[in-house]
């Protein structure tokens, strides 16, 4: 018996909208506005129990240590760590990315091909290396420690390095990753989704980069041992990532043998669904919505295809989408039409649409047999009285309000510091945070 389980980022205390990301145009757009920390924490937490309370497996991924002080060391700052803190105060766009707060949306965390799909019968993690932007690279080497601490029995799982931090590999985890099954616990077709192309002189996006390089998608799968008759490397559209559709999870999302995408999302699409079908059979469902009724721009505005597509325990398929879905009224009207889906919930999750990320963004999915799921790490496991004693931190420790400007005051580094300390203890990961080691 395999289930998935949804690990969702926790939204850290230093949440702030610094339009950091190239290409996310919700980021850019919210840049410099005042964002809700404490709000943002507790919506995603919200969401991940409703999930628990539908009787799915949730867990939950920590925020990552911020500031990066270590980075900061690197690029010149000293002297205390205050000092740090107010000397890089006088170069604010290396003090906000190392203050970013991005780690949350952990689809872009790793990659994870499941036990059924590998040689050694081992779950397999690959940490992305998310190079293409800076501030998000900063979180390689403490997610991979956090994954290895988590999953840390090895005859279990297998844990690889991140891909070299160069341009033909840049990695950006699950968020361009998709898994077709029959059943979780059935061997799958993975599906890589890269952004350049494959073939000289191919077609290139040229507004905003392509953070997916297909030698990432092809170094990984074999990492992790995939057999290459069941691995599929497609190439998203992109006139879609010039229009801001910078993950291929903001446009297609699959479970099992569904696949829900927007009619523009890959390069030769008809060729792609044709391949799926002979290697998944007439079991396979794929729901594409049309560009007459949904347009990029509308997909971009509502992240619709950054939904959960959840299979519920009774066997019905749930999709779980952001407010904004059904704030626009022909997105929302066509959705209401779909007989594929048993049921439609609304999630608001407005701090963290407005920095650029939708549910599917707060969420790695990892398939886990019941051996596996038990020999992973129980502390990270919510239960209804885990989310209690989350929500009463969030509630102490949290801001309700935080600007790019605050994070120049020391003060704010500390108030972080005693959060994660504490926080640590909750999940029973003492002493993981680099500032509990020195």
């Amino acid at each position: 018996m395999a289930t998935e389980v949804n690990f969702d980022g926790l939204v850290g205390p230093t949440h702030f909208y610094g339009g950091l990301a190239v290409g996310n145009l919700a980021s850019g757009r919210h840049a410099a506005r005042p964002s809700n920390p404490k709000a943002a924490a507790l919506q995603g937490l919200k969401k991940m129990k409703r999930l628990l309370d539908l009787g799915l497996e949730q867990a939950v991924l920590p925020p990552l240590a911020r500031p990066d002080l270590a980075m900061l060391r690197r690029l010149g700052f000293s002297g205390s760590d205050s000092a740090v803190i107010e000397a890089a105060a006088h170069a604010p766009a290396l003090l906000q990315a190392c203050y970013s707060a991005s780690s949350m949306w952990v689809a872009n965390a790793a990659t994870v091909s499941p036990s059924t799909d590998t040689p050694d019968g081992r779950v397999h993690f690959t940490p992305a290396n998310l190079i293409s932007q800076f501030h998000r690279s900063l979180e390689c080497e403490q997610t991979a420690q956090l994954l290895q601490r988590i999953f840390h029995h090895p005859g279990h799982f297998c844990h690889h390095p991140p891909l070299p931090a160069a341009a033909p590999f840049g990695d950006e985890g699950a968020a361009n990753h998709n898994r077709l099954c029959r059943e979780y616990g059935e061997p799958g077709i993975a599906m890589f989704v890269h952004g350049d192309s494959a073939l000289r002189g191919g077609r290139q996006p040229l507004r905003f980069p392509a953070r997916q390089g297909i030698e990432a998608s092809r170094a990984v799968a074999r990492q992790h041992g995939l057999n290459p008759h069941r691995v599929l490397l497609v190439q998203q559209n992109p006139d879609a990532i010039d229009q801001g559709v910078f993950h291929n999870d903001v446009i297609a999302v699959a479970d099992r043998r569904m696949l829900f995408c927007h009619e523009q999302a890959f390069v030769d699409q008809s060729r792609i669904l044709d391949t799926l079908y002979r290697l998944m059979g007439d079991e396979l469902l794929i729901l594409q919505a049309p560009a007459e009724w949904i347009s990029l721009e509308d997909a971009v505005n509502t992240y619709l295809f950054n939904s959960q597509l959840l299979r519920l325990p009774c066997g019905g398929r749930l999709l779980l989408v952001p407010e904004e879905c059904r704030r626009h009224d022909r997105v929302w009207a066509w959705l209401n039409e779909q007989e594929m889906f048993d049921d439609i919930e609304v999630m608001d999750l407005r701090q963290s649409m407005d920095n650029g990320g939708g549910p599917a963004c707060l969420r790695l999915r990892v398939v886990l047999s019941d051996t596996e799921l038990h020999a992973m790490h129980q502390g990270v496991r919510l239960t209804g009285h885990l989310y209690s004693q989350l929500v009463d931190w969030v509630e102490r420790h949290y801001r309700d309000r935080l600007l790019p400007e605050d994070l120049s005051d020391p003060q704010l580094m500390r108030e972080v510091h005693s959060a994660l300390e504490e926080l640590s203890r909750l999940l029973a990961l003492e002493g993981f945070y680099p500032f509990q080691q020195s």
